[in-house]
């Protein structure tokens, strides 16, 4: 990074003033840029959707569009909590477990909602998760998260993760997504969501 640069972004900062938030400098810059990217695209692959289209298959077998629009939601808000766990938060669930990934069961159940509560939950999972990431601060980057199935993820891979679902998962939705979209270093990832539910299912 260029000395320009880092006076140019210390510059903006001071205009936006203290109550504005920042990625920790320990952060994964790329990897977040890639998932905040992967965002405004898979809601802007969404909004190609009129709402009685939800209901038709996606690109994986046995799922609707709204299953794949459940499961990027849900995903949001369990990596959500997870780094809201590092950080010293209670998780939201009542029953008070940490979850890396959504279970089956609560994707099928999502994907009953009403559509516009479907897109809320996709909208406001996305916001609550990019807030976690902006207030997590360098020691939380560094730390590794325990969930109550047994698996360990490390918080610095958690925004590719979560890139590579909404890629992908934007392609699923067969409303104009394409592979070649993607950033290139996704591409050839094992897709998480495209043709392996299963690993959604634990």
């Amino acid at each position: 990074m260029s000395a320009a640069l880092d006076e140019a972004r210390e510059a903006l900062r001071a205009r936006q003033g203290a109550g504005a938030r920042y990625d920790a400098t320990a952060a994964p810059a790329e990897a977040l840029s890639w998932a905040r990217l992967g965002t405004a695209y898979f809601a802007r692959m969404l909004s190609h959707l009129a709402d009685p289209e939800l209901e038709a298959p996606s690109a994986i077998a046995g799922w609707s569009r709204r299953h794949v629009i459940a499961a990027v939601a849900l995903e949001a808000r369990r990596l959500a909590e997870a780094v809201g766990s590092v950080r010293g938060l209670p998780p939201a669930e009542e029953e008070g477990l940490v979850l890396l990934e959504p279970l089956l069961a609560d994707i099928r159940l999502a994907a009953t909602l009403p559509a516009q509560a479907l897109r809320h939950l996709v909208e406001h999972a996305a916001i609550h998760l990019d807030v976690e990431w902006r207030d997590a601060g360098n020691a939380h980057w560094g730390a590794v998260v325990s969930d109550a199935a047994g698996q360990r993820l490390a918080v610095a891979d958690m925004p590719r993760r979560r890139a590579a679902t909404l890629w992908h998962g934007a392609v699923a939705l067969r409303s104009g997504g394409r592979a070649a979209d993607m950033p290139a270093a996704l591409r050839g990832e094992a897709l998480r969501l495209v043709g392996r539910p299963d690993l959604l299912a634990r």
